[in-house]
């Protein structure tokens, strides 16, 4: 979905549309997990969705399949979201492991499809490349985003990563795609503002953590794991560990220890 889009509704405007797919990420963390949406999230969010929709009028505006292919595009973020929401529930787990299973899979199945539909098998070089671009691009990238939504939640880590559109958009642009309308011009702007708004969201409210006994990855520098090692411990490690029932007031975001209701 995502290539037939890119193909239709170029470089520079498909790099843009990515950055929808912190929108969705973030309506479906609300959904599914309770995170939290202030006033500023979602002022962040209806800036980026009227990025999206310039985005689009501005390939309904050109001739042939601009405008399907950024309906694509925007498809195919939705999916990911979709795939980062569900994920969350796999971050206190051995990032290494899901990307192994996960990159597996995505193999088996793309193969699959690729050899149903006739595909040729890609040449030595072409097949190093490619497998240089997923080790880097999803792997790597995947292991990262893991870490990430362990730390700050699935909602935070989805805005931040829609920054890496905009380098795709000026890579595009630098390479020639100078496809830059207004409304192209004006999404950026209202994507960039979202961003923005989101990337220096702050959450901070008293709240209470109850008496508590799991094993998840942690460390002894994160205000709530001050027990004892014997040897001393540092870095991040995991092991059975209990909690005391405390109550507090600082910054924070929905991981494994914030995941409270809100009024």
């Amino acid at each position: 979905m995502l290539a037939w889009g890119l193909q239709r509704a170029g470089a520079t405007t498909g790099s843009l549309l990515l950055n929808l797919e912190a929108v969705f990420t973030v309506v479906l963390a609300w959904a599914l997990y309770r995170e939290p949406i202030g006033r500023r999230v979602l002022v962040a969010l209806g800036l980026m969705a009227l990025g999206g929709i310039a985005l689009t009028l501005d390939a309904a505006s050109s001739a042939g399949w601009s405008a399907l292919g950024a309906l694509a595009v925007a498809g195919a973020t939705a999916a990911w979201a979709l795939d980062n929401t569900l994920t969350r529930g796999l971050a206190e787990q051995d990032p290494v492991s899901i990307v192994a299973s996960k990159g597996g899979l995505g193999a088996v199945l793309t193969g699959a499809a690729a050899f149903a539909f006739g595909e040729p098998l890609p040449a030595a070089r072409a097949a190093l490349v490619l497998l240089a671009c997923g080790a880097t691009g999803y792997g790597l990238s995947l292991r990262l985003y893991l870490l990430a939504q362990r730390r700050i939640g699935a909602a935070r880590t989805g805005s931040i990563f829609a920054v890496a559109p905009f380098v795709g958009a000026a890579l595009a642009w630098g390479l020639g795609d100078k496809t830059l309308g207004a409304w192209t011009l004006v999404s950026a702007a209202l994507f960039g503002t979202g961003v923005i708004l989101h990337v220096t969201e702050r959450h901070q409210h008293a709240h209470a953590h109850p008496e508590a006994e799991h094993d998840h990855p942690h460390r002894h520098d994160d205000g709530h794991h001050d027990h004892a090692h014997d040897p001393p411990f540092l870095g991040e490690h995991s092991h059975p560990h209990r909690h005391e029932d405390v109550e507090h007031d600082h910054d924070h975001a929905p991981d494994v220890h914030h995941e409270h209701v809100h009024a």
